[in-house]
Protein backbone atom coordinates (compact mmCIF):
# COMPACT_ATOMS: atom_id res chain seq x y z
CA UNK A 1 0.00 0.00 0.00
CA UNK A 2 1.43 3.10 -0.78
CA UNK A 3 1.21 6.46 0.85
CA UNK A 4 1.97 10.15 0.72
CA UNK A 5 3.60 12.36 2.40
CA UNK A 6 2.64 15.31 -0.03
CA UNK A 7 1.53 18.55 2.18
CA UNK A 8 0.02 20.44 -0.88
CA UNK A 9 -3.10 20.03 -3.11
CA UNK A 10 -4.61 21.32 -6.44
CA UNK A 11 -7.63 23.57 -5.47
CA UNK A 12 -9.56 23.94 -8.89
CA UNK A 13 -12.40 26.77 -8.89
CA UNK A 14 -14.88 25.75 -10.49
CA UNK A 15 -17.24 28.66 -11.14
CA UNK A 16 -17.06 31.89 -9.95
CA UNK A 17 -14.99 35.01 -10.59
CA UNK A 18 -12.10 32.80 -10.80
CA UNK A 19 -13.62 29.81 -12.96
CA UNK A 20 -11.28 27.58 -14.66
CA UNK A 21 -8.20 28.70 -11.84
CA UNK A 22 -6.27 25.98 -10.24
CA UNK A 23 -4.05 27.01 -7.06
CA UNK A 24 -2.04 24.90 -4.92
CA UNK A 25 -2.82 24.76 -1.18
CA UNK A 26 -1.70 23.08 1.92
CA UNK A 27 -3.63 20.34 3.84
CA UNK A 28 -4.97 21.23 7.04
CA UNK A 29 -2.93 19.53 10.06
CA UNK A 30 -4.93 16.44 10.17
CA UNK A 31 -3.82 15.97 6.61
CA UNK A 32 -7.50 16.84 4.94
CA UNK A 33 -8.28 19.14 2.24
CA UNK A 34 -9.64 22.83 3.56
CA UNK A 35 -13.24 23.05 3.30
CA UNK A 36 -12.88 27.05 2.26
CA UNK A 37 -10.66 28.94 0.89
CA UNK A 38 -10.68 32.54 1.36
CA UNK A 39 -8.45 33.32 -2.14
CA UNK A 40 -7.49 38.02 -1.49
CA UNK A 41 -8.17 39.75 -4.84
CA UNK A 42 -4.71 42.39 -5.52
CA UNK A 43 -4.05 44.89 -3.40
CA UNK A 44 -7.65 45.37 -2.82
CA UNK A 45 -9.48 44.59 0.69
CA UNK A 46 -11.70 41.94 -1.15
CA UNK A 47 -11.51 37.91 -0.96
CA UNK A 48 -13.30 35.45 -2.73
CA UNK A 49 -14.59 32.59 -0.74
CA UNK A 50 -14.90 29.28 -2.38
CA UNK A 51 -15.85 26.06 -0.48
CA UNK A 52 -15.13 22.38 -1.12
CA UNK A 53 -17.59 20.76 -2.99
CA UNK A 54 -17.53 16.51 -3.69
CA UNK A 55 -15.05 16.44 -6.56
CA UNK A 56 -11.59 15.06 -5.80
CA UNK A 57 -8.71 13.67 -8.24
CA UNK A 58 -6.21 11.16 -6.96
CA UNK A 59 -2.90 10.59 -8.50
CA UNK A 60 -3.22 6.67 -8.36
CA UNK A 61 -5.49 4.65 -9.16
CA UNK A 62 -5.40 3.29 -5.07
CA UNK A 63 -7.45 6.20 -3.88
CA UNK A 64 -8.17 4.60 -0.38
CA UNK A 65 -4.90 4.59 0.91
CA UNK A 66 -3.70 8.43 0.10
CA UNK A 67 -4.94 11.99 -0.31
CA UNK A 68 -6.41 13.60 -3.15
CA UNK A 69 -3.88 15.63 -5.51
CA UNK A 70 -6.72 17.55 -6.90
CA UNK A 71 -10.04 19.01 -4.74
CA UNK A 72 -12.93 21.03 -6.20
CA UNK A 73 -14.34 24.08 -5.24
CA UNK A 74 -17.52 26.25 -6.12
CA UNK A 75 -17.99 29.99 -5.51
CA UNK A 76 -20.08 31.04 -2.04
CA UNK A 77 -19.50 34.77 -2.03
CA UNK A 78 -17.65 37.96 -1.93
CA UNK A 79 -15.99 39.11 1.28
CA UNK A 80 -15.04 43.21 1.58
CA UNK A 81 -13.09 43.77 4.68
Amino acid sequence: MATTSTTTYTAKLTDGPLEGTTIATEFLDAGVPRPRLEIPVGATAKRYLYVRSSGSEFASDDALDERPSAVEYRYLETIFV
